[in-house]
């Protein structure tokens, strides 16, 4: 049966709304897969995803990465609680850092720890590995790929990205310069690229072609089983 609960954390001062899933059905312990929200703010979309890595034997973990559960409605608003996060990259993974720390402690972890993400969240997820975090595998959906400056913690976890080839929110030099960074750091890593695929094409809701946001159901259900295929081999 899942079994879900809001959790209230910290990050120094600032109060942080989770939001964790799991099957009560064992006692067993499980890893804790961290899911990173998009530039929304921690959303039904979020919060589904923690339900259905909890369906596939794991404890989902919806993060807060803006404070007191704050969701944009619009895209000054969700713009304007990004921004600061994607500014300071200390901060954004002082932020996700004190999301893993609450996550080892569940009374079911078994201490392995992933994460995904998408959109912004995705970049989240990346750079809870770059920040030497002992995290065992992180996926990216559709993420933001750049490294902060001057990063140079070595990344101990595996990491999976998943990318739309049409994505106008990240470019092939990006793409790139993602790649020559994972090889540097001698990170276990693959990229994998969806043909006629565009930004957010996990979001049934994404529906903005202008704006470059498009789901795709296709991809949708590729990702996921890349993913499910992943942290099985993982963990």
């Amino acid at each position: 049966m899942l079994n879900t609960k809001q959790i209230e954390y910290y990050d120094g001062h600032s109060l942080l709304q989770g939001y964790c899933a799991y099957q009560d059905d064992t006692k067993e312990k499980r890893p804790v897969i961290l899911v990173a929200h998009d530039w929304s703010g921690q959303n039904e979309f979020a919060r589904k995803k923690a339900d259905l890595l909890a369906s596939l034997g794991y404890i989902g973990f919806a993060i807060d990465m803006y404070g007191e559960g704050k969701v944009g409605q619009t895209k000054e608003e969700k713009m304007a609680f990004m921004q600061p996060l994607m500014a300071d990259r200390q901060l954004l993974q002082k932020r996700i850092l004190a999301a893993y720390q609450v996550a080892k402690e569940f009374e079911l972890s078994n201490q392995l720890i992933g994460a995904i993400g998408f959109c912004f969240g995705g970049l989240c997820a990346l750079d809870l590995a770059r920040s030497g975090a002992a995290v065992q595998a992180i996926v990216s959906f559709h993420g933001l790929l750049q490294a902060p400056e001057n990063n140079q913690q070595a990344i101990s976890a595996k990491v999976l990205a998943l990318h739309g080839y049409d994505d106008p929110m990240v470019n092939s030099e990006q793409m790139l310069q993602f790649a020559n960074e994972m090889t540097e750091k001698k990170v276990d890593w693959q990229l994998h690229l969806y043909g006629n695929t565009m930004h957010a094409f996990t979001n049934p809701e994404a529906n903005d072609p202008s704006f470059g946001t498009v789901y795709n159901s296709l991809a949708d259900t590729r990702s996921w089983i890349a993913m499910r295929d992943f942290f099985a081999e993982v963990f």
